[in-house]
């Protein structure tokens, strides 16, 4: 075999090792980059979202959608509870549905035990079997730049119902991570977390 074609294959095989690390650091730094800034997951910690999420689902949280829209209703969100909620240690995000946006009257019970938000009954479809809408009753309207969220799994879930004397016990938008779009662990379990289509005959908040 020529000495010439042994040599190309050596510097062949040389480039590969060289090339390798390079390509390793590039693919962690765009790992990196996209768990940052487009898409992160999360871990359920707790039944407030049952049974739309488990206990120990993972789920796919879009980070960027929201730099260029509001949350929107029926949407489930990620985010920072206000420092009045009194978090657990381990517990420093919530998961939640977005129920009311700004300018919205969210008001629970009407005469049938359901929510209503601007006057339009939302049967809703996603909560826990066997659970009513609200056990208390609350009567709010959502103040600009704010969002009235609620578990899927009401009796225990800790959401804006408990915290209505602060500012309706709305959070605020700025602190939303991102919206959770499926679920991805465990395999068994993979779905989409699309907004129910209940929401979509909710009126626009009327003007003050």
């Amino acid at each position: 075999m020529p000495w010439c074609e042994l040599s190309n294959r050596k510097r062949k095989r040389l480039s590969f090792w060289i090339e390798l690390p390079i390509l390793i650091v590039f693919a962690l730094v765009l790992a990196l980059l996209v768990r940052t800034f487009l898409v992160q997951t999360f871990y359920i910690p707790s039944g407030s979202m049952e049974h739309t999420l488990e206990i120990n689902d993972k789920v796919l949280v879009n980070k960027l959608i929201y730099d260029f829209r509001a949350p929107e209703r029926g949407e489930i969100i990620v985010f920072q509870p206000p420092p009045s909620w009194d978090a657990p240690p381990n517990e420093q995000e919530f998961i939640k549905r977005v129920i009311g946006t700004p300018g919205d009257k969210v008001v629970c019970c009407n005469a049938a035990g359901k929510v209503t938000v601007n006057g339009y009954v939302l049967t809703e479809p996603y909560l826990y079997a066997g659970n009513v809408p609200s056990s208390m009753p609350f009567s709010i309207e959502v103040p600009a730049g704010r969002l009235f969220v609620l578990g899927d799994h009401r009796e225990v879930s800790g959401d804006s119902r408990y915290h209505l004397t602060d500012q309706s016990g709305t959070i605020p938008i700025k602190s939303v991570e991102g919206r959770a779009f499926a679920i991805y662990w465990p395999i068994s379990r993979w779905a989409p977390l699309s907004v129910p289509a209940i929401f979509d005959g909710v009126p626009a908040a009327p003007r003050s």
